[in-house]
């Protein structure tokens, strides 16, 4: 399929991208906010990355019916934006993008806010999953700065920035400095897009079937 050019008035919660197609490179963003979505507005390539807010914990979709789904404003956005269908109409040939990538915060909310977007693509477009078009991405939770050699180092979970400061405190004669992010909107600019946005440098994982059903296992629904 070759790309193609739309309007960008397809979903006003959307800050889309100019190309759309399954084959086209395009990538979704589904962040959990406003602000995480603005983070991101000066930093996407806009040719190929859109930007959806999905406002806090989504519902559970093994809890919902396919009517209560289509009725939440913020999953109705998102199924317009990949605009390929739902349910049993789901036709992954007409996804508007290459892939589809979560983006929440580094925190238990964001961990939540996450596993509850695979529950919903597990049961109402699980062939995304299926065919590896679901990343997520690995934001850092914080830094930690020697001050001495200038050298920061990031972690990528509470237990790691502890084993940093730890590790720097051990040492003596060094003094550090440590930063604790809050959200998306509290990582430097540029580590944002190094970490989270630039495909050539970002650090994402594919999620497949069987990460969607360990949500399920631990978040419940059936």
């Amino acid at each position: 399929m070759i790309p193609y050019q739309v309007p960008n008035q397809r979903n006003i919660k959307c800050q889309d991208s100019r190309l759309h197609g399954i084959h086209s490179g395009a990538e979704l963003f589904l962040v959990e906010g406003n602000s995480a979505a603005e983070a991101l507005r000066n930093l996407r390539n806009q040719q190929l990355q859109a930007v959806l807010p999905m406002q806090g914990k989504p519902m559970n979709a093994y809890k919902s019916s396919l009517a209560k789904i289509r009725a939440n404003q913020w999953f109705k956005a998102l199924i317009d934006a990949i605009g390929a269908g739902v349910g049993d109409d789901f036709d992954v040939q007409k996804c508007r993008y290459s892939r589809v990538i979560l983006l929440m915060d580094p925190d238990a909310d964001g961990i939540h806010c996450s596993a509850l977007m695979l529950l919903f693509f597990h049961r109402f477009m699980p062939l995304l999953l299926q065919k590896n078009l679901i990343e997520m991405a690995r934001p850092p939770v914080g830094e930690v700065s020697n001050n001495t050699t200038k050298i920061t180092q990031y972690a990528y979970t509470d237990a790691q920035f502890m084993a940093l400061i730890t590790a720097h405190k051990n040492q003596l004669n060094q003094s550090i400095s440590t930063l604790k992010y809050r959200g998306l909107a509290g990582i430097n600019a540029s580590k944002l897009d190094e970490f989270c946005i630039n495909p050539h440098t970002r650090k994402t994982s594919v999620m497949g079937l069987k990460d969607a059903e360990v949500a399920l296992e631990i978040f419940g629904g059936r």
